[in-house]
């Protein structure tokens, strides 16, 4: 008895870390999608934080398992939206202000997901669900509107971020899917970030050349800094959807959009700061209705 009393008062013991560990990769979700945006040359920023990734994926692969091979095309997929979505997000930044495109790109992802479970894999949505579609979509908007009403000058930052967020539930769903059949989680992960992290400095070597070194120096620390505070966000998140509620972990992680607005705000001195954060507070508190009705 005493056995079980004990390993009872851990689990609750880890539980009950679990919400305080999501808070924490959330705030460096935030700050790394800070230190990009702060960095004046965004194709720079973006390709330090993928050269973090592929150079942490390769001591990865060496140290963890061999993912099934039905897991595979999942990795290839999720790779490629990956990559797409960190063009949309960079591009995004180019564009926008960080506490409008943030929670905009976050946003979006749930909202989409639901819509799409009802009119494409025609799934019945609860009154729970619809409440929380509603209230995203009235933050949402409210970023949207935050500076008046948007021009054709800045319709094409909205876009972005919205891309950005489609791409977030792509490659979420894919890999929701994906981790399944892989028969290894660490080894999924590693993959993952070893096929897309290549990719962008790639492309930014094509368009910039031997000059692209050059300008990767003086924001090295702030890019790679980012890279690996990004990747520490999404192992604290695995490791609490392991170990405590995964509703309330898929809430919690979402903080990070009012995380953000006041980021925008206080770092980047961004106006209508009110608005913006209020507007974050609506897209998280409808993101928190539509994940806990799912338990």
């Amino acid at each position: 008895m005493p056995g079980v009393v004990s390993s009872a008062a851990g689990a609750a013991a880890v539980s009950a870390v679990a919400p305080a560990v999501v808070l924490a990769a959330a705030l460096l979700h935030a700050v790394w999608n800070g230190l990009a945006h702060g960095i004046k040359d965004k194709l720079a920023g973006f390709t330090l934080i993928n050269l973090a990734y592929t150079g942490c994926g390769a001591v990865m692969v060496c140290l963890t398992p061999m993912p099934d091979p039905a897991a595979w095309p999942y990795i290839a997929a999720s790779a490629v939206s990956q990559v797409v979505y960190q063009v949309l997000l960079l591009r995004a930044y180019q564009l926008g202000d960080f506490g409008q495109m943030y929670p905009i790109a976050r946003g979006t992802s749930p909202l989409l997901v639901a819509v799409v479970s009802t009119t494409v894999l025609g799934q019945a949505l609860p009154a729970r669900d619809v409440a929380g579609v509603v209230v995203i979509s009235c933050g949402l908007a409210g970023l949207a509107l935050a500076d008046g009403i948007p021009g054709r000058a800045q319709l094409p930052a909205l876009a972005a971020a919205a891309g950005t967020g489609v791409m977030i539930a792509l490659y979420t769903i894919v890999d929701g899917t994906g981790v399944r059949h892989s028969g290894t989680v660490t080894g999924y992960l590693a993959w993952l970030f070893l096929c897309q992290g290549p990719v962008l400095p790639l492309i930014a070597w094509a368009r910039r050349g031997r000059s692209l070194l050059g300008q990767l120096r003086p924001v090295s620390g702030r890019g790679l800094t980012g890279g690996l505070l990004s990747l520490l966000a999404y192992g604290l998140v695995v490791w609490a959807q392991t170990r405590g509620n995964l509703a309330t972990i898929a809430a919690l992680r979402e903080t990070s959009i009012v995380m953000a607005a006041v980021i925008g705000t206080l770092v980047f001195r961004e106006g209508f700061g009110y608005l913006r954060v209020t507007a974050s507070a609506t897209v998280l508190a409808g993101i928190v209705v539509l994940e806990l009705a799912h338990p």
